[in-house]
């Protein structure tokens, strides 16, 4: 899978967000993206098991982490690795999503299926459109692939996707799954940005157990 796409030179990085973020000790603007979402969607809760997958570099964990409280569990995964948040109640995990096994080291650290899969992750854009296409496809199946193994009956998704037939391809089959979707831009997206946000609740298939985890337990592991 490609790596997300992390901050470059392409956008002028230090806007107004950017300098709020530093005020206010978020790790990234992109914790008022889903701050906002939030506001609209009230997807998350307090008590919830959180999957953040292309967490770096941490914006939206601690953004879930507040909100979920101590009496639920958010776990992030991303490719690089998470400078430690310093919250009780989150966890992040160095792996691809593509990785054998990376389902069952989140379930480990989330304690059970989770109430709401995140993701923010975007792929690292070269200029080349196939290209750019085809790690957009990658990055989308892998989330895709995920779900069934992950995220409760009746839980959420929230999932990023940048403007491509790839992208609506991936949205037309979500929505099969889910009993409400709603595709939504943002008003804290930058500016000449394409992406948007699939928001869709109430997931209606049934979870595919994995590697004999016992996915009904309940609260955290052990010594978190």
């Amino acid at each position: 899978m490609p790596r997300a796409a992390r901050p470059g030179t392409a956008y002028q990085r230090k806007d107004a967000l950017h300098q709020r973020a530093k005020r206010e000790g978020f790790r990234s603007r992109a914790a008022y993206k889903l701050q906002e979402l939030q506001r609209t969607h009230r997807v998350l809760r307090r008590g919830q098991r959180v999957v953040d997958l292309g967490c770096w570099p941490g914006g939206w964990l601690q953004v879930a982490a507040r909100i979920v409280g101590a009496e639920g569990r958010v776990v992030g995964v991303d490719v690089a690795e998470v400078e430690p948040l310093g919250l009780a109640n989150t966890f992040a995990i160095q792996a691809d999503l593509t990785e054998p096994g990376v389902a069952e080291r989140i379930l480990d650290a989330l304690g059970g299926l989770a109430d709401v899969v995140l993701c923010d992750a975007a792929p690292k854009l070269t200029g080349v459109r196939a290209t750019d296409r085809a790690r957009e496809e990658s990055l989308l199946e892998a989330v895709e692939a995920l779900l069934p193994v992950l995220l409760r009956p009746d839980g959420d998704l929230i999932l990023k996707l940048l403007d491509s037939p790839e992208a609506q391809a991936v949205v037309a089959r979500l929505r099969k799954q889910f009993a409400r979707t709603k595709l939504t831009g943002l008003a804290t997206t930058r500016r000449h940005s394409s992406e948007r946000y699939l928001v869709a609740q109430g997931r209606s298939l049934p979870y595919v157990p994995s590697g004999g985890h016992d996915q009904a337990s309940g609260g955290p592991p052990e010594g978190t």
